[in-house]
């Protein structure tokens, strides 16, 4: 009876009872998950939406706005949807490199239909989702295969998603000077020092155009300099464009500083979006090149790329990439595109002007021209951080704290209040 008593199944109840926390039932296998910080540019957006004034501006959003403030959407990118739906295609799945149409466009709006290295068929572009895919994949490929130093020298500052795409696919990150707080400008000096002392092989990441965060892009005597020194240092070059054509609205001098690298003999790998330019966000549409010393070796790179690219999203989305091929590959799109994306550039660059205007009339006494000069849909003020506090409590203007502002926030209707706003916490 003693050995039936110890031995007796024990109730389901009594088992809960006696087992230990760390493996009761009810327990969370993610217990140890700590509270991640927000996202500095979201949660600029989430303290927008809780705002009640109905003056406040949004000056952090990363994407293009009317002069009413609105979301656009491309007339050449709708006529291009019309065009795809009357064709009625099915819903394969690309290959894994993309839509060969999308890549071989892509490749020709950044080096140009002429370049000797697409004649050549010297250089591998696959469709990636977007811009940040495309450094992803990029940033996998080197952490694989690169032969020289794991190190990758950005831009101080850079785009702040630069940082983890490239720590969490395995570099290292380092910084070299770019932007002069002193001047809200180019810091071209300290950019050739600290350039000249990067250890050979090293990766360096260059903004093709209008630079993200600070606008600021070096001038082309000046990018002619940095190339012969790059070179000099033996230096990979990175090229990030995700603002052809938005940036001066010219879509060949956007691209000048790429195809400049490449003819002095530069064998640069590039990440391209058609988010900004195109205005399709939310389609995910980029290209990833790289630019090789020949067709054979670029048949080798495209077999590793698409080893890397088949575990993570297998291949990419169909529809953006089917819009931008439409668009560029047909004559009467493409001019409505070049002319609108155009306008996109010139209504921000007129409203750097405004603000500047506006400034002045305000009776500001400090040099806002670095608003003017700065290029692309972002702009660095030069505004401290408490200036920065200032603007969003008494004004509900609400930017990062290193007061970047996205001038697509800014609108004929709204720049005169941004003045006297700005006026008030920089007296």
């Amino acid at each position: 009876n003693l050995l039936v008593h110890i031995f007796k199944p024990l109730s389901f109840l009594s088992v809960i009872q006696h087992c230990s926390p760390a493996w009761c039932l009810c327990s969370s296998w993610w217990g140890g998950v700590q509270m991640g910080p927000p996202d500095p540019i979201l949660g600029v957006t989430e303290a927008f939406k809780r705002d009640t004034n109905p003056k406040k501006m949004n000056l952090g959003v990363g994407a293009y706005r009317d002069d009413q403030g609105k979301p656009y959407v491309l007339n050449c990118v709708r006529k291009a949807e019309a065009v795809i739906a009357e064709k009625k295609l099915d819903k394969e799945y690309l290959p894994i490199g993309g839509l060969g149409e999308f890549a071989k466009a892509c490749a020709q709006l950044a080096l140009g239909a002429d370049n000797e290295v697409l004649k050549s068929g010297r250089n591998i572009t696959v469709q990636t989702i977007s811009g940040t895919g495309s450094l992803r994949i990029g940033a996998n490929f080197l952490s694989r295969f690169h032969g020289g130093p794991r190190d990758v020298y950005l831009p101080k500052p850079s785009w702040g998603n630069h940082t983890p795409i490239f720590r969490d696919a395995g570099m290292q990150l380092k910084a070299y000077r770019y932007y002069d707080p002193s001047t809200c400008g180019f810091d071209f000096k300290g950019a050739l020092e600290d350039i000249s002392k990067i250890p050979e092989q090293s990766v360096i990441v260059l903004h093709a155009c209008a630079h993200n965060p600070t606008g600021v892009d070096p001038r082309p005597e000046q990018w002619k300099e940095i190339s012969d020194l790059v070179k000099k240092r033996n230096l990979l070059v990175f090229f990030d464009m995700a603002y052809q054509g938005f940036a001066s609205g010219d879509i060949d001098r956007d691209a000048w500083a790429v195809r400049h690298f490449i003819e002095q003999g530069h064998n640069i790998v590039l990440s391209q979006s058609f988010a900004k330019n195109m205005g399709l966000y939310g389609e995910r549409v980029g290209g990833f090149t790289v630019v090789c010393k020949d067709a054979e070796e670029a048949k080798r790179v495209e077999s590793q790329l698409k080893i890397l690219i088949r575990p993570i999203y297998s291949n990419p989305p169909m529809n953006g990439a089917r819009i931008a091929t439409t668009i560029l590959n047909t004559p009467e799109l493409r001019a409505m595109w070049l002319e609108e994306v155009h306008g996109m550039a010139n209504r921000i660059i007129k409203m750097r002007e405004q603000l500047v205007a506006g400034l002045k009339k305000e009776g500001s006494s400090h040099n806002w021209q670095h608003v003017i000069d700065q290029i692309g849909m972002f702009c660095f003020t030069g505004l401290k951080p408490e200036q920065v506090e200032r603007l969003t409590k008494e004004f509900s203007v609400y930017m990062t704290k290193d007061g970047r502002i996205s001038m697509a926030g800014v609108s004929s209707g709204n720049v005169g209040y941004l003045a006297h706003g700005i006026h008030a916490v920089t007296k």
